[in-house]
């Protein structure tokens, strides 16, 4: 989850001498010699950051009264608190990407700027519909917008056909799936092949992409009507009962538990495992150490067969709301979201377009085959439900939770128990 979140939140452009400061009445735009400098920031390691160069340069050719100085943070953990520490210190950058487990706390405390004008306005080069309407999650509130997402990636399935095959699966997913036949117990039974094998069956990170997905494959809700259903509905409970038990006989594995030595990547890319949830940023490990054509991605299963809503992992970027340059740092956000500006910043990277029109990236180079499901995913999928990103640490705890489940170190029933009483106790 950290490298899905990581490649979301560096869609960033790398770092380039800048003039000037973010604020104060600073000649440039309307007229002035000087430009003006737009502070923005984001989270992301020096590599990932250097990969968006190309759309700084491409910005400064088209508008040399603004500069762009981006103050990147290494770690996602450490982003959020220093960007709420200088928001309160009246410090903060005019523009700021923000994580989806972390909108709906930024959005409650009023310090973002309300968009839907300015993204219907003449000025604007991607409009509110441009954007797929889940995909908006915790960024839109009582019908405002105050975060644009500045590209996604859909939770898919990737899998391993010399792991299947070495398992004595012979359907292949993906044709299942274009069949209409991609059940949940297909999927279970390959899985239980794959273990018996000696190999694992499916490898999960623990965030609500993976889990919230199996709760909707069983046909499941988590949230329904603004209240927590997941420890209640019966399909909910069976899917996580399901995943409880294949953590424990290691049908499925956690991502987040195995060693650096021998890590998820590492592991699919031995044929130890079938299966691996992940989004489009899995292609950098599989071309720096597999056989590409050995891999491709199915959605996850539905009871039916039938499409289900698949989780979708976001960020966003958004204004602060007393930022001394509104019309720069929208010129600057409009364009970084826009169809020009993800179709510049995403073509070598692992991520998949936020808006409509752009999709020439995801299936330019054909790979993976069935590429077209990230679209399918992104298309009709979920951003972190809005009731759950409005609290503070909800979804951390929740997560952390299921990890003492998943490890056995809380009995089923007393941790569904558990976790219901913590939701009710946050949500207040």
């Amino acid at each position: 989850m950290k490298r899905a979140l990581t490649v979301l939140g560096v869609l960033a452009l790398a770092t380039t001498a800048c003039s000037g400061s973010g604020g104060g009445n600073v000649p440039g735009v309307s007229g002035g010699t000087a430009p003006v400098t737009v502070r923005w920031s984001t989270w992301g390691s020096a590599e990932d950051v250097k990969l968006y160069e190309a759309f700084t340069e491409d910005f400064h050719k088209r508008h040399p009264g603004i500069r762009l100085k981006l103050e990147s943070v290494a770690k996602y953990e450490d982003y959020h608190p220093k960007l709420l520490t200088q928001l309160t210190g009246k410090t903060a950058p005019d523009v700021f990407f923000v994580g989806d487990d972390n909108i709906g706390k930024f959005v409650q405390a009023g310090v973002l700027t309300p968009l839907n004008d300015k993204l219907a306005g003449p000025d604007s080069k991607s409009r509110p519909e441009d954007f797929f309407d889940g995909v908006y999650g915790g960024a839109r509130k009582d019908g405002q917008i105050y975060g644009v997402p500045n590209d996604t990636n859909p939770e898919v399935l990737w899998f391993d056909k010399q792991a299947l095959k070495d398992a004595g699966v012979t359907e292949d997913p993906a044709a299942l799936n274009a069949a209409g036949k991609w059940t949940m117990a297909t999927y279970l039974d390959m899985n239980a092949k794959l273990k018996a094998a000696g190999k694992a069956g499916s490898i999960f990170w623990n965030w609500y992409g993976s889990t919230y997905s199996m709760i909707n494959g069983f046909g499941g809700k988590t949230w329904d009507g603004g209240k927590f259903v997941a420890t209640t509905d019966p399909k909910s409970l069976e899917a996580l009962r399901t995943l409880a038990k294949g953590y424990q006989d290691k049908t499925f594995l956690s991502a987040d538990l195995l060693p650096d030595s021998n890590g998820p990547s590492t592991q699919f890319l031995k044929h130890k495992a079938g299966f691996y949830a992940g989004g489009r940023w899995v292609i950098d490990s599989l071309r720096k150490g597999g056989e590409l054509d050995n891999y491709d991605i199915v959605p996850f299963p539905s009871q039916t067969g039938q499409p289900m809503p698949g989780a979708v992992a976001a960020s966003y970027l958004a204004i602060n709301k007393e930022t001394k340059l509104p019309k720069e740092a929208f010129t600057f956000l409009t364009e970084f979201v826009s169809k020009e500006g993800q179709l510049l910043r995403l073509k070598d990277g692992g991520a998949v377009p936020s808006i409509k029109g752009a999709e020439q990236v995801v299936l330019a180079d054909g790979y993976p085959a069935h590429a077209q499901t990230f679209l399918d995913v992104r298309d009709t999928g979920f951003a972190n439900y809005p009731e759950e990103v409005s609290v503070p640490g909800l979804t951390a705890a929740i997560n952390e939770h299921l990890m003492k489940v998943w490890t056995g170190k809380v009995g089923f029933d007393q941790g569904m128990s558990e976790l219901g009483k913590l939701v009710e106790s946050k949500l207040g």
